[in-house]
């Protein structure tokens, strides 16, 4: 099975790289300011279980002249449409499209450019930055990868898939609930990225400012109700795991939207924020935190688009 991947950034250079390395038959599709990265210095990784540099295949927009049997979709959620058209060429009556993007909306986009046959759903959990030198950093211990068909079937191309990327250096699983795992992370990413982008610091300083732990507390709840309206409530353990990352003493843990507010960067604000606050709209869910934290973001943002 050969795979492309749709970016070579923060988190599909970090699985492609184990995946290359493991000696996968995979080609990444990048911007051509990445391709040059690429060609001059390889795709470096600073993980916490060795670093590496891998040679990968790697094409441009254009560039693609066949189908292929998988294709990895990695890139924000801003820039998915642009990424869709790119791909497009790669994408065969037969080929597996797994995005890794978060929230839900993508899987809505992609089902409407190439179809449900071949989409199916991914969840990853790895923390990643790129450096200036467009190196991979590794900043925690995590790096798993899930995947399975969207309506919860058994499958061979899933077969194949799993097979593709199991024993790569990364635990990859497949999953019979994957539209679960969405929300299960989707819960989680919009309750960090709402906290600290709102409150402008990490879940430690959050939790040690008076009223921080009722904040993210209530916050938490507001969006647990949103996924519960929609037919996926979290179970115990995911509420549990949610809401002790969420309130860690000291914790100096911090969503990647924050970061990226902090650099100045692009934020997923509409993808994670904004359409699960839609979908809490749609259900009648009250979420005064999550549209304050909405706001917030979108300030950001218009601040960005007229600098």
């Amino acid at each position: 099975m050969n795979l492309l991947i749709v970016g070579a950034g923060a988190t599909g250079g970090f699985f492609g790289a184990h995946l290359v390395a493991a000696g996968r038959d995979v080609t990444f599709l990048v911007r051509e300011g990445r391709a040059s990265q690429l060609a001059r210095d390889g795709l470096v990784v600073r993980a916490r279980k060795g670093d590496m540099t891998v040679k990968p295949k790697f094409v441009t927009a254009g560039g693609l002249n066949k189908n292929f049997d998988a294709v990895l979709v990695t890139v924000k959620a801003f820039g998915l449409e642009a990424a869709m058209q790119d791909m497009a060429p790669a994408v065969g009556p037969d080929t597996l499209v797994v995005p890794v993007l978060n929230g839900m909306k993508h899987v809505d986009d992609l089902v409407q450019r190439f179809g449900a046959a071949r989409v199916a759903g991914g969840v990853c959990r790895v923390a990643t930055t790129l450096d200036e030198e467009g190196r991979i950093l590794q900043l925690a211990d995590f790096q798993e990868l899930l995947y399975g068909e969207l309506d919860g079937s058994a499958s061979a191309r899933m077969d194949a898939f799993n097979a593709l990327v199991s024993d790569a250096g990364f635990a990859a699983k497949p999953s019979r609930h994957i539209v679960q795992e969405l929300w299960n992370k989707w819960i989680m990413l919009a309750g960090m990225g709402a906290a600290c982008c709102l409150m402008r610091g990490s879940i430690g300083e959050i939790e040690a400012s008076p009223g921080g732990l009722a904040f993210v507390n209530a916050l938490l709840e507001e969006i647990i109700a949103i996924a519960t309206a929609h037919g996926h409530p979290p179970a115990p353990p995911v509420v549990a795991a949610a809401r002790g990352m969420l309130t860690a003493k000291g914790s100096p843990m911090a969503s990647s939207m924050y970061r990226d507010m902090q650099r100045g960067l692009p934020i997923e604000a509409d993808h994670i924020v904004g359409d699960l606050l839609a979908r809490a709209q749609a259900k009648g869910v009250a979420t005064p935190l999550l549209a304050a934290a909405y706001t917030s973001l979108c300030v950001y943002q218009g601040r960005a688009k007229g600098a």
